[in-house]
């Protein structure tokens, strides 16, 4: 029995500059290209330049409610790296506060 995925070769993962991705991005929203002719023009994925305009119109103000911008993206990144750090050292000061509580009896 023959699926999808064994007659479609995965496609290795690619990485894209910015200037592609904004050059991409441009085509759809400025020149008004489908995302589907754009995507096959440029030989991408329709799935990484739909998100890609997403990203987009969310930094440009005109996205959809619950997209972030890529400053919301940045700050969130941060926050969770900060957070892990503040859990991180919450669990030392537990464990430090139990050995003396401990050793001062």
């Amino acid at each position: 029995m023959s699926t999808m995925a064994d007659t479609k070769a995965k496609r290795a993962r690619r990485s894209f500059t910015e200037e592609v991705k904004t050059g991409a991005v441009r085509l759809v929203l400025d020149e008004g290209k489908s995302v589907g002719a754009a995507a096959r023009d440029l030989d991408l994925t329709e799935s990484s330049l739909r998100n890609w305009v997403e990203r987009a119109r969310a930094d440009r103000g005109r996205g959809k409610p619950g997209v972030l911008t890529s400053a919301e993206r940045e700050e969130l990144g941060q926050l969770r790296k900060e957070n892990r750090e503040l859990r991180t050292e919450r669990e030392i000061l537990k464990k430090a506060a139990a050995f003396f509580a401990k050793h001062q009896q």
